[in-house]
């Protein structure tokens, strides 16, 4: 499968500075692709909505910046204008002394003078209408001085306002958005110390559980493996006790991009490979006259042909379902290998990986099927936005793939979920599987992945801890010699948590394929939990390798 992820190795080295390198028992000391796969498994376990709110978080910051800026622009306004007003202010009541003094003036003169005088003592009739004409002028000077100033004044006044108005709207608005970015700082605080709390050791155990299994199809099909089923399934496994409950994982914790079991429920239902593509890489053009390169670089392999050897040794789903159905997945699994390859090389300069980290490649080269779908489908691969894109894919989503990494996600089904998934159709071993062995098979003693009720109230009081406090966090782990430590034991944790039984569970799916709620009938009355808090604390506390591998999961109850 195409993990896709981390491919910077600064960026191992500083995972590796600030935790101890989380390596599985079968994950070799050499193997730095695969140990990289498994840092990349831990940081998406604990947090993707954590650096969503520490985007959001930071566009808030910046609108509350923007706001600030915007204010003191206004505020330097309104200083200004108070000047203006206080100068203008002065201005006109200079204006209004002299103009009442003329006036006043004025006035005793008309009432003191003989209006016919001028027209007596006058030189010529000239004169005497230039005095006239003079006097007019004066007054109405006067007055439009006066009449200025007051508009001016009032316009200065009406500016002060509208200023005012929008310097108190601006306020509120950034009075809104604080208080937002006041709550996402305290969520991302939260998070950033519940990542703080957690030891290397907790990672590792929450990173193998969450994703801890290849979940590409590989050369040949998963099996249904025994006890991993649930009620009414062929390998399902009574646990004998009851209550009993288990978690059911639908699909791989990627859910990203193609479904490879659910190409091959389209297939079989009558898709195209032109079809099963649009579907799962929405937005994105098939090109089929692209010219490939001649070669491209393959760690430990050197430079080697791309159509006619790397595309051939491509091990991710078999190349029997050509032969039951399935050929046109494998033509759109040839198109997404291609594609995917060419867009993290920069179109074959650089070099890939030969594991699940990139995609799995291996030098023995096929010749049927496989070399048959990679030869009708030369030259086609799929482009976003002009350039060639990452196509991710892994074997199953459970029936919905997520929006991420610049796919949008589908209802990968004909109908109702989860009744006409494709991958059901397809067949996947883990559409709907409960997990509780390693990835190389250790158990820790269990046989199933079922919990006793004691257990599942255990469960509880460790999400009461992880996601609401009252104790240490760095003891949440499973009881047990398998993983060592110091964890709580059961009876220290209902001592704080308070749950001890469990009697009822029922869930609330997303409509884009999430556990939204799970909600649990409890000694403490009902409780609803959030899908990712719960799957947090499940696999920290939950006995041995039992765990949750997505984030589209049911809890089952006997």
């Amino acid at each position: 499968m195409v993990k896709k992820i981390l491919l910077l190795i600064p960026l191992f080295a500083i995972c590796c500075f600030l935790f101890p390198p989380l390596v599985r028992a079968d994950c070799p000391a050499s193997d730095y692709d695969c140990q990289i796969t498994d840092l990349q498994r831990a940081i998406d376990a604990l947090a993707p909505a954590h650096e969503k709110n520490k985007g959001d978080l930071m566009v808030l910051k910046k609108q509350v910046a923007a706001l600030d800026s915007k204010l003191a622009v206004i505020s330097k306004s309104l200083v200004t204008i108070e000047v203006n007003l206080t100068k203008r202010g002065r201005e006109l009541e200079t204006a209004k002394s002299v103009f009442e003094a003329k006036t006043s003036e004025n006035y005793k003169r008309l009432r003191f003078f003989d209006p016919l005088a001028p027209f007596f003592f006058a030189d010529s009739m000239s004169d005497f209408f230039r005095e006239l004409t003079y006097r007019r002028r004066v007054v109405e000077e006067n007055n439009r001085l006066v009449t200025d100033y007051l508009t001016e004044l009032d316009k200065l006044k009406t500016d002060k306002a509208n200023l005012e108005k929008t310097k108190l709207s601006l306020a509120a608005a950034k009075k809104t958005v604080g208080e937002k970015a006041n709550f996402l700082q305290v969520e991302v605080d939260k998070v950033q110390t519940y990542i703080n709390q957690v030891t290397a050791k907790q990672q590792e155990l929450s990173a193998l559980k969450a994703g801890g299994f290849s979940t590409s199809v590989g050369d040949t099909p998963g099996t249904l493996e025994p006890c991993s089923g649930a009620p009414g399934s062929s390998n399902f496994c009574d646990p004998g006790f009851r209550p009993a409950f288990a978690a059911f994982s639908f699909g791989a914790p990627h859910r990203t991009g193609m479904s490879q079991y659910g190409a091959l429920g389209r297939a079989k239902s009558g898709q195209s490979a032109e079809t099963i593509l649009s579907a799962y890489y929405q937005g994105s053009t098939l090109v089929k006259d692209y010219p490939s390169p001649a070669t491209i670089g393959v760690t430990g392999f050197g430079r080697i042909s791309f159509e006619e050897n790397y595309l051939l040794g491509i091990y991710e789903i078999p190349e029997s379902w050509g032969d039951s159905g399935g050929y046109e997945a494998l033509k759109a699994q040839a198109v997404a290998a291609r594609t995917y390859a060419l867009a993290v090389t920069n179109n074959g300069a650089g070099t890939i990986c030969t594991t699940e980290a990139c995609q799995v490649y291996k030098s023995a080269l096929k010749s049927g099927k496989w070399a048959q779908a990679v030869r009708d489908t030369r030259g086609w691969v799929l482009k976003k936005d002009g350039a060639l894109t990452k196509t991710y894919y892994a074997s199953t989503s459970g029936g919905f793939t997520i929006s991420q990494w610049g796919w949008s996600g589908i209802k990968d089904a004909s109908g109702d979920w989860p009744s006409t998934s494709f991958e059901k159709i397809g067949g996947s071993p883990w559409f709907y599987k409960g997990w509780y062995k390693s990835r190389g098979g250790a158990t820790c003693g269990r046989v199933s992945p079922w919990l006793t009720g004691v257990e599942m109230a255990d469960i509880l009081n460790a999400w009461k801890v992880v996601s609401q406090g009252g104790g240490d966090v760095s003891r949440v782990s499973p009881v047990g010699g398998c993983w060592g430590g110091n964890p709580y034991s059961q009876s220290e944790l209902q001592n704080i948590g308070g749950f001890s039984s469990v009697n009822s569970v029922s869930i609330i799916y997303s409509n884009d394929g999430y556990t939204l709620k799970v909600n649990f009938g409890t000694n403490k009355g009902d409780v609803s939990i959030d899908g990712s808090e719960l799957k947090k604390a499940f696999n920290l506390r939950a006995p041995g390798y039992i765990g949750i591998k997505s984030s589209l999961f049911n809890i089952e109850k006997l």
